[in-house]
């Protein structure tokens, strides 16, 4: 159906349940359309730069340059070039995609293995931003995916992959990969700051951080470090990750003194709508964590201790999953639905998903929806969802099942998002 964020949402729109729970989907989607959310948070009016009612006047400054990186920074350097058009002077974004535009070279990097055209790009960003003076004003588009997409020096892109694999093996957090990260880099950790400094920055966060840990999106490249170099090597340390050649993180007080961080959207700004979406359609409706972290089989366990008959739980967060080597297709969200399924539906009457905000979880799959149905399908297909889990290959399954969710890359990011909806039959 034309208008749907959803592709194939006719195909998964079999049940009144199904059709309640993508209504619930894509006002989540809705609410953090990257370029809804710009035009929403920043307005020009003659010199004065309005960013979410902090006032900044252009006149004061000489030049104005935009870098950006992560999932979201190609449609936000779009939409921010369609408010300040000629005023920047340059820019330099790299995203997933290239963008449409006119002062900011935009390119389509790597993610999550740094690649050539990410090195590249962070290389041009670095440039830009270290021959800053005072008279300059430095915006920075900051979101979810930046951690892999922005890197630089050439050694940090060298031992980016190394970390990836690493992590993707031990089942740890963000926060104790991005720890790491900023300790390779000479821009995450509050290194961009240091390397405009002197200039006013202004840091627009599109956050994928569960919870407000803000400083982790993308590795926090305009916020202050509180990690140190030991902290990172104690990571590496107790996980056996490898060698790496750490530097210590900018701690000088002086090069933040300047900076304006605002986060423009979360995925409390999802959940907050998803919510507000299922209470006009006459449901209860409770936000129960947006930060959950834990293992996949608990995060389940935790969400179906919530079930009430007619409500909706909603959750925000990166549930941990530990592949082994030569795992199969599909990300976390497809393990965590495959895992719900295979725990057993609290309701005949349940629908569970879990997708990625970004739509792409491993896959060309945001993610899976889970009924009754599915397993009446693998039933009737012969397909055992123990061993699509135990294999980690659970988007085949979906695919069998005809359950993906598919909506492309979204261009926005702010973590995975969950719902159990139950509601009664007549």
């Amino acid at each position: 159906m034309i208008g749907h964020q959803i592709k194939n949402y006719d195909e998964l729109a079999t049940t009144p349940n199904r059709i309640l729970a993508l209504q619930l989907i894509e006002a989540g989607l809705d609410a953090i359309n990257t370029g809804k959310v710009v035009n929403s948070s920043i307005s020009l009016n003659e010199n004065i730069l309005s960013v979410k009612g902090k006032k900044f006047d252009l006149a004061e400054f000489e030049k104005i340059k935009v870098v950006g990186f992560g999932k979201a920074s190609a449609d936000a350097a779009a939409a921010l070039e369609k408010i300040l058009g000629s005023r920047i002077e340059k820019g330099v974004v790299i995203s997933l995609q290239k963008a449409d535009c006119d002062f900011i070279e935009t390119f389509a990097g790597a993610h999550p293995i740094p690649s050539r055209v990410n090195q590249e790009a962070g290389e041009k960003i670095y440039e830009i931003v270290k021959d800053s003076t005072e008279k300059d004003l430095v915006i920075v588009l900051v979101s979810g995916g930046g951690s892999a997409l922005l890197c630089y020096p050439e050694s940090e892109c060298e031992q980016g992959q190394q970390l990836y694999n690493s992590f993707l093996k031990s089942g740890k957090t963000i926060a104790e990969i991005n720890t790491v990260r900023k300790h390779l880099s000479l821009l995450k950790g509050g290194g961009l700051a240091q390397a405009a400094y002197p200039a006013t920055v202004i840091g627009l966060v599109f956050s994928d951080i569960p919870g407000d840990n803000f400083e982790n999106v993308a590795s926090g490249p305009t916020y202050r470090d509180t990690t140190t170099m030991a902290d990172a090597e104690k990571i590496i340390r107790e996980n056996n990750l490898g060698d790496f050649k750490l530097m210590e993180t900018p701690k000088e007080k002086k090069y933040f003194k300047k900076v304006h961080n605002f986060v423009l959207v979360s995925n409390r700004t999802a959940l907050q709508a998803m919510r507000e979406k299922a209470k006009n359609l006459g449901l209860k409706a409770k936000i129960i964590s947006t930060d959950l972290y834990t293992e996949v089989g608990e995060a389940v366990r935790k969400i179906f201790s919530k079930f009430k008959e007619n409500s909706v739980i909603l959750v925000g967060g990166e549930p941990s999953v530990s592949v082994p080597q030569g795992g199969g297709k599909g990300g976390r969200n497809l393990h965590v639905g495959i895992t719900a399924l295979q725990s057993g539906l609290p309701s005949e009457n349940s629908v569970f998903v879990s997708f990625a905000s970004d739509g792409m979880d491993n896959s060309d799959a945001a993610g899976a929806l889970v009924d009754k149905n599915t397993k009446e399908k693998a039933d009737k297909l012969g397909l055992r969802a123990d061993k699509y889990m135990a294999d980690f290959d659970s988007y085949t399954f979906f695919q069998n099942t005809g359950d993906l969710i598919i909506t492309g890359s979204t261009g926005a990011n702010v973590s995975d998002l969950m719902i159990l909806l139950t509601k009664n039959g007549k």
